[in-house]
């Protein structure tokens, strides 16, 4: 067993601050920290397997080709990794993607 804590990883003002968290042959765990009205745009991997969004702090939006659905603190996206998908910020946000397997 692992425990990782996420590391105090600062807001950047040029985009999206990411930070890796944990890295294996089976997943990966990176924290995203987002400045109001920064994005990761929508976009897909052409492989198998899932992620996982779950938002730590903060609101915005969770993006996909059917349209934006509103995400804040504790909400989670969970869908295949070829699906696309993005994230957007309303305010300040952190986010936590876990991607099995790792990419």
């Amino acid at each position: 067993m692992k425990i990782h804590r996420i590391p105090e990883n600062p807001f950047k003002d040029t985009g999206p601050a990411m930070t890796l968290v944990h890295e294996s042959e089976h997943m990966k765990a990176i924290n995203f920290n987002f400045k109001a009205g920064q994005a990761l745009p929508l976009h897909s991997h052409n492989i198998e397997g899932e992620l996982a969004l779950t938002i730590l702090e903060g609101e915005g939006e969770f993006l996909s080709e059917d349209g934006k659905v509103p995400a804040k603190a504790g909400d989670v996206l969970v869908c295949p990794i070829s699906t696309p998908h993005g994230v957007s910020a309303a305010t300040d946000m952190r986010v936590l993607v876990v991607i099995a397997p790792p990419i």
